[in-house]
């Protein structure tokens, strides 16, 4: 069952309450950075690339990948997944934000991998929305504990 915008809000900090939508919360982003190395995944490794911030409050990004932060720091419920779709504006300017699912127990300012499919680029502002946080109950046996808990500090 997918939870009501409403019930979202209640589980996330700093938020606006404008951005509550019927069936989730829209997101805002708060920072962009360009991906400067390779990244490896092995059989017993992994080796997460470096990221350079892009400066300023506006951001005009070429093609290409991008690695964006929430500004919102969210905490998912030990019953429910978290998940994050882009917005429709995005994709009407030809983008996209990729995301993993967000697990029970999961808490932090997420990131998500922001795809600039234009060939003209977009133009982004800090605190514009640009996804939507969903919530569906899940009956987990656990919380998640690996090493992004608590990322994106406030």
């Amino acid at each position: 069952m997918m939870w009501s915008g409403d019930e979202v809000f209640k589980w996330l900090m700093n938020a606006n309450p404008e951005n509550i939508q019927p069936n989730g919360v829209d997101l805002t982003v708060s920072e962009v950075y360009e991906i400067t190395e390779m990244g490896q995944l092995r059989k017993e490794s992994r080796k997460i690339p470096e990221y350079k911030v892009l400066k300023g409050e506006k951001w005009s990004l070429k093609p290409g990948g991008y690695v964006i932060r929430y500004g919102e720091w969210i905490k998912i419920p030990l019953n429910a997944v978290g998940l994050v779709l882009p917005r429709s504006s995005l994709l009407r300017m030809g983008a996209t934000i990729y995301t993993a699912l967000w697990d029970s127990g999961y808490e932090g300012r997420g990131i998500g991998l922001l795809q600039v499919f234009n060939p003209h680029g977009i133009l982004l502002e800090k605190g514009s929305r640009i996804a939507q946080l969903i919530f569906i109950s899940a009956r987990s046996y656990g919380e998640y504990k690996g090493i992004w808990k608590k990322e994106g500090k406030i």
